[in-house]
């Protein structure tokens, strides 16, 4: 095909199998497929603000794969499709669908007997997610759009950003969590 990617510490290389899953065929610098990732992302982020999940439609192998499908499927035919080679990173490809049915089990029980606070099960199932490594690229951004879906429209709750403990049992109206948030963000990207 002719694309060449240089990547950088963290991505997942693609076999030429799946660089040849590209539909854009235009497409001839990373750049330009970030921008066209990027703008199909938004299309799936749109997409859900619409909806109302419950966590029974959340936790099923058939959404986390039409999620990533609705982030991807505009720039890759292999999108909502789990990756047919190894990586770097990930189980084998042959276990990847037995260990998505594990994850989706053992967050409906962490829910059905609330093992952990909503913030720990989302980001327990963002990392499970990533640690699987389901598809050939999109992982990182896929399953931090899951955790969002779950947390906000399955627990119906949001993160609180770190300014509170998981473990903590009480949490203190009088901080306003997002203002401390974004002013800890401003120090530390010097805005």
């Amino acid at each position: 095909m002719g694309l060449e990617f240089e990547y950088i510490k963290g991505q997942s290389p693609l076999d030429e199998d799946e660089r040849e899953g590209l539909i854009i065929k235009t497409i001839s610098t990373r750049g330009e497929l970030d921008e066209f990732e990027q703008k199909n992302i938004e299309s799936a982020v749109a997409w859900t603000l619409n909806k109302n999940y419950k966590i029974a439609e959340i936790l099923t192998e058939k959404f986390v794969l039409a999620l990533h499908k609705q982030m991807f499927g505009e720039v890759w035919k292999w999108a909502g499709k789990y990756r047919k080679s190894n990586k770097n990173i990930g189980v084998d490809k042959f276990q990847i669908q037995t260990e998505l049915r594990k994850l989706i089990e053992d967050c409906r029980f962490w829910i059905d007997h609330k093992v952990f606070k909503p913030d720990e099960i989302a980001i327990r199932f963002k990392h499970r997610l990533v640690q699987i490594h389901l598809f050939p690229n999109g992982n990182g951004r896929h399953s931090r759009l899951c955790a969002d879906i779950l947390i906000s429209k399955g627990l119906k709750s949001q993160y609180s950003h770190g300014a509170v403990r998981i473990c903590q049992k009480k949490v203190n109206p009088e901080k306003n969590t997002w203002k401390l948030f974004m002013q800890r963000m401003m120090v530390t990207t010097n805005y």
